[in-house]
């Protein structure tokens, strides 16, 4: 029993400290904040503006974002990455 409360410790401390080593590119304020009219990252650019700074972005840098966007379902990124998903060719 002892053997097994051990595990389920480790496995929780391993998770906890594994999602935040897994930060992306949507917790990068340096590759957010272009796409958005204040430097609180409350308001989005319109689309064609977002469009222009996503695909001025580094492919790997899209792919990425692009990745991250089609797990992500909730706040704070569910606006964002419907941008990036209308982008991307997803629906």
């Amino acid at each position: 029993m002892k053997i097994k409360a051990v595990c389920l410790g480790v496995t929780i401390a391993l998770s906890i400290f594994g999602g935040q080593a897994s930060a992306g590119a949507l917790d990068e304020p340096d590759t957010m904040e272009p796409f958005f009219t204040d430097s609180s990252m409350k308001t989005m650019k319109p689309l064609e503006e977002f469009k222009a700074v996503f695909f001025a972005m580094p492919a790997e840098k899209q792919a990425q974002m692009k990745g991250e966007c089609a797990r992500q379902v909730q706040q704070p990124y569910t606006d964002f990455c419907a941008n990036v998903n209308t982008l991307g060719g997803h629906s």
